[in-house]
């Protein structure tokens, strides 16, 4: 995939929607169906999704024709490499947002490939424990390190000053959505 943008020079940052497509172009994007008169919020919010799920297309593409992987499989693998010691099936499905069925059928397939290990848990006899084998860490350890120069790749277009002040001002709009829902 390709992920070298050129970059742009320093300044006011762009806040027009994108350009309506014509009939001949589809809708590309979230932002696609703004309007001029739409609030400036949900401009910021459209544009958020959007750059999500372009980034979130590419990882995907990505690891699918470099590894063969998904990311559900990725972020699994995830976790459980920065545990080593194992994490229980729940805390795993809580850790990934997802139902305890979907990590079950993905660790399903990865014990037969010999990636994970499920293991009964020492004091509770009801729950499992999955960990990465040692040829799930290396595998994983080769994926992370590609995962993030195609992230790098992707922010490329930013400079340095640029990304700081996005992963600050992102960091704000974290603290009071957590404050707001409070």
């Amino acid at each position: 995939m390709k992920h070298d943008a050129t970059p742009k020079p320093p300044g006011k940052p762009e806040v027009e929607p994108a350009p309506a497509p014509t009939p001949e172009e589809p809708a590309l994007d979230h932002e696609s169906r703004l309007h001029a008169g739409d609030h400036e919020a949900l401009r910021l919010w459209l544009r958020l999704l959007t750059c999500t799920n372009l980034i979130e297309t590419e990882i995907r593409a990505d690891l699918r024709s470099g590894f063969a992987c998904t990311l559900p499989r990725f972020d699994l693998m995830a976790q459980l490499y920065r545990h080593p010691g194992g994490l229980k099936m729940g805390e795993l499905s809580r850790r990934l947002m997802v139902t305890g069925g979907n990590v079950t059928g993905i660790a399903d397939q990865m014990v037969k490939e010999g990636l994970v290990l499920r293991e009964t848990h020492a004091s509770d006899r009801r729950a499992f424990l999955l960990k990465l084998t040692p040829a799930g860490r290396k595998s994983f350890s080769k994926m992370a390190a590609q995962h993030e120069q195609w992230v790098v790749g992707l922010f490329a277009g930013l400079s340095e000053a640029e990304r700081h002040g996005l992963y600050a001002l992102l960091g704000r709009l974290k603290t009071t959505l957590k404050d707001s829902t409070s």
